[in-house]
């Protein structure tokens, strides 16, 4: 047998249980997903800014609709791009909306009707971005039954 042609060690064989090169936000930015992520973090401002009129105005259902409202669309991102970036660029966009509005006026008003909503409004939105940008990964389709064909 040549130099040239000798067996592979075990520990040389290429590993077939290895996980992708690059997952997560690790992965290279793709160029053609940037207007959806712009999109993204538009509809998160939108959705942060509905939400606080709506939990300030209807306090304990206004409050659980807001927050169910933010948990679809960040869930939705992240089933929607397959990323994590996904969950999290629509988080920003709430994040900052409600930031923005935590400022108040210079007439000393400002949008959030109690310090309680308030709270809960932030932990709670924050909470769901996270429990949302952190799933191991996505559920498989209802429909599909694993069979060729089928």
């Amino acid at each position: 047998m040549s130099s040239r042609q000798r067996p592979r060690a075990s520990s040389e064989s290429p590993r077939t249980n290895a996980p992708p090169r690059s997952a997560g936000l690790a992965a290279p930015p793709n160029p053609r997903r940037i207007p959806l992520y712009t999109g993204l973090a538009v509809l998160g401002a939108a959705v942060g800014l509905a939400g606080t009129l709506v939990q300030a105005a209807l306090f304990p259902g206004g409050l659980l609709l807001a927050l169910a409202a933010s948990a679809g669309l960040f869930y939705g991102g992240r089933v929607l791009t397959g990323t994590q970036l996904g969950a999290l660029v629509p988080a920003v966009g709430w994040f900052i909306a409600v930031i923005v509005l935590l400022g108040g006026r210079p007439e000393g008003d400002y949008v959030f009707g109690q310090e309680v909503g308030l709270a809960l409004f932030m932990l709670g939105g924050m909470a769901v971005a996270v429990m949302c940008a952190t799933m191991s990964r996505l559920p498989y389709p209802a429909n599909d039954t694993g069979r060729p064909g089928a």
